[in-house]
């Protein structure tokens, strides 16, 4: 399938059960769809990031090759899309070169009280993890969970953020 194919299913709303099958079955699809995503054209770029997060495995070998390239499209991408991009990433093993650069895009996405709170949380959630990683980090999680970086999100995500904190889990 050409991207000129692609591009159309990807303008057009189709279902979501449809494009995952299609997108797990056709390997050129998948492989377009990656392009699609790391790509400036809206608003496909941010539909095919949101597909591939539903077909995308635990480290998938289709992904692995595009780890930086999905990582330095952040900082540039609207909220919708950095979500989308952020779970896809959770699911990869990164080297360290990776886990440091989207440990510092995730800090600022974090401390940006404008972002939307799915955006931020998933990016607490990864400081999190990585800080369990790295305990010489554990000063950063204090610093994070001060009440300011709080209050703007949602009483549910603020109660699964604190739990978090308090519990380490």
């Amino acid at each position: 399938m050409n991207n000129l194919n692609l591009d159309n299913i990807l303008s057009s709303r189709l279902d979501k059960d449809f494009l995952i099958q299609l997108f797990q079955e056709q390997k050129e699809v998948h492989a377009s769809a990656i392009q699609v995503a790391l790509s400036n054209q809206q608003p496909q770029a941010w539909r095919a990031t949101w597909i591939l997060t539903h077909c995308t495995s635990k480290n998938d070998p289709r992904i692995i090759p595009y780890i930086s390239d999905f990582i330095e499209k952040i900082p540039r991408q609207k909220d919708g899309q950095q979500r989308e991009t952020i779970k896809i990433l959770d699911k990869m093993k990164l080297n360290d070169e990776q886990e440091g650069k989207l440990f510092d895009i995730c800090m600022s996405l974090w401390e940006n009280l404008a972002k939307a709170p799915a955006v931020r949380y998933l990016a607490f959630k990864f400081i999190h993890k990585t800080c369990q990683k790295y305990p010489e980090l554990e000063g950063e999680m204090a610093f994070i969970s001060q009440d300011q970086y709080l209050e703007t999100l949602s009483p549910g995500i603020q109660k699964i953020v604190k739990r978090i904190i308090k519990t380490g889990k």
